[in-house]
Formats: structure tokens, C-alpha cells, sequence
């Protein structure tokens, strides 16, 4: 079975039709930047145009950078304030011209590792990070996924954690790894004692670069492994939740 994943992000919309029973995107992936301001209306018609680009009208799912209930956006740190209360599902299934399912982004990209990646066979705590524009948390107990975790978003130095510990943070501040990765441990340490993970799996595009950051973190007791779908995580979970694999379409 095939289904188009989409995955919405602060910066970047990426997507491509994926094989739910494997995992693997089916095609190339392809990215649009995300519109500025990112409102709804505008990144509807980059959600549209994506879908147009493969001539998709089948089963289609996709992620968005905040809470979501029943296709309906909560909360939107990294896109325009618009977005609170939007029916993302109703504007992106009338955009496509069929059914979509919407979820959190990182809720996606867990559920991804999970089936097919790095939280394979592994039934404890398990805690999924993504570290792009902000900071997305996926929570799993017993391999259920806990929806809509906001983890990116606990305060650490009266600031936001992602403001601190994001994979954009350490640009807009020209951060050197060991800086960077001083603040993430952190993080981490903060995270690692409210939630207790067995397991840590860091994802989002900076997890490509594991090697040179996994290895300076401090003071997690946690195993802590990179992504092994990587920055596909999200597509891949999207679409799953599309068919209703691995996840349950709300």
C-alpha cells in the first residue's frame, strides 16, 4: 500500500509517496520552502501544489509543527498565530481533492523510528527529539505513542528550550558544536528527569551530523541514538497515518 506523506515545518515542506509496509519513499522527495509568513492559506497552496507535483489523489497524511486534534491545529510555534483553531485536514482535503490525516510532527516522525528505525523491538520509554527549526517531542511507553507532547517548549533560563537547544538556534548563533551540544545536554538532563527515557533517538536533518554531536553530550543517563530514517521520518509517519498503519488517522 502507498500513501503521500507531508511533512510541514517551520522552514521547509517536504513529501514523496511512500510504501507503508516498508518504509521507504517510493520517489525522490521533494522540498518547497515554507511561505512567509507561513499562514494558512499560503501553505495550503504549497501543501497543493506538492501533492499536484506527483498527480496524488490517493491516500495522503500530513504532519504539522504543533498540537493537533481530531485535523485541528492547537498550537503553532513556528508558523503564523493564524493557524490556531484551523481545520488543518478540511483546508488541506479541499486543497487535494481527498481525505487527509494530520498529525504532530514529531508525533510522525516517532512513529516512523519506531516501526521501521531506531525504536525497533524497544518496549520501554522511549523519547523521540527533533532538532530542526524548533524542538519536537515524541513520547512512547510500551511502544503507544502519548500524542502531542510539547517538550520543545519546557523553560530552561527563562527562555523556551528550543530557543536554546534547536538545530536553527545553533546557526542564527554561529554555535560550534561543543557549544551548542553544552546547551542540548542540558536539555536533555531536563527532559531525562521529568520523563525518564530508556531510550533517546534524536532526529530532524542535523541528525545526519550524529557524529560529530552525540558523542560530546554529558549527563544523560538514557542510551541516545540517531535517527535512522533521518529527515524522511516525518513523511514516512505521515503517510503511515494516512493508511492508518503504526498510528491511528484522527
Amino acid at each position: 500500500m502507498q500513501a503521500l506523506g507531508i511533512d510541514i515545518g517551520g522552514t521547509g515542506i517536504k513529501g514523496a509517496p511512500v510504501d507503508v509496509s516498508t518504509g521507504k519513499l517510493v520517489t525522490e522527495r521533494k522540498k518547497f520552502a515554507t511561505p512567509q509568513p507561513a499562514t494558512p492559506e499560503a501553505v495550503t497552496e504549497v501543501v497543493r501544489e506538492l501533492a499536484g507535483s506527483f498527480g496524488w489523489t490517493g491516500l495522503t497524511g500530513a504532519t504539522f509543527p504543533g498540537v493537533v486534534t481530531s485535523g485541528t491545529i492547537r498550537t503553532a510555534a513556528n508558523v503564523d498565530k493564524a493557524w490556531i483553531g484551523a481545520d488543518a485536514a478540511g483546508l488541506f482535503g479541499k486543497a487535494i481533492g481527498t481525505n487527509v490525516a494530520v498529525l504532530n510532527d514529531a508525533d510522525a516522525a516517532g512513529v516512523a523510528e519506531m516501526t521501521f528505525g531506531a525504536g525497533v523491538d524497544e518496549h520501554g520509554n522511549v523519547l523521540m527529539l527533533t532538532f530542526g527549526t524548533g524542538v519536537g517531542s515524541a513520547l512512547f511507553t510500551g511502544g503507544l505513542l502519548v500524542r502531542n507532547t510539547e517538550f520543545g517548549h519546557l523553560e530552561i533560563r527563562g527562555k523556551d528550550a528550543e530557543k536554546r537547544a534547536s538545530e536553527h538556534a545553533k546557526v542564527e548563533h554561529g554555535w560550534n558544536w561543543k557549544d551548542w551540544t553544552e546547551r542540548v545536554s542540558e536539555y536533555l538532563q531536563r527532559v531525562e528527569a521529568l520523563v525518564c527515557p530508556d531510550l533517546i533517538i534524536v532526529g530532524g536533518g542535523i541528525s545526519k551530523e550524529s557524529d560529530k554531536w552525540i558523542p560530546l553530550l554529558t549527563g544523560v543517563h538514557a542510551r541516545i541514538v540517531p535517527a535512522t530514517l533521518h529527515n524522511d521520518a516525518g513523511i514516512v509517519g505521515a503517510a503511515m497515518a494516512a493508511a492508518g498503519v503504526g498510528v491511528a488517522a484522527e
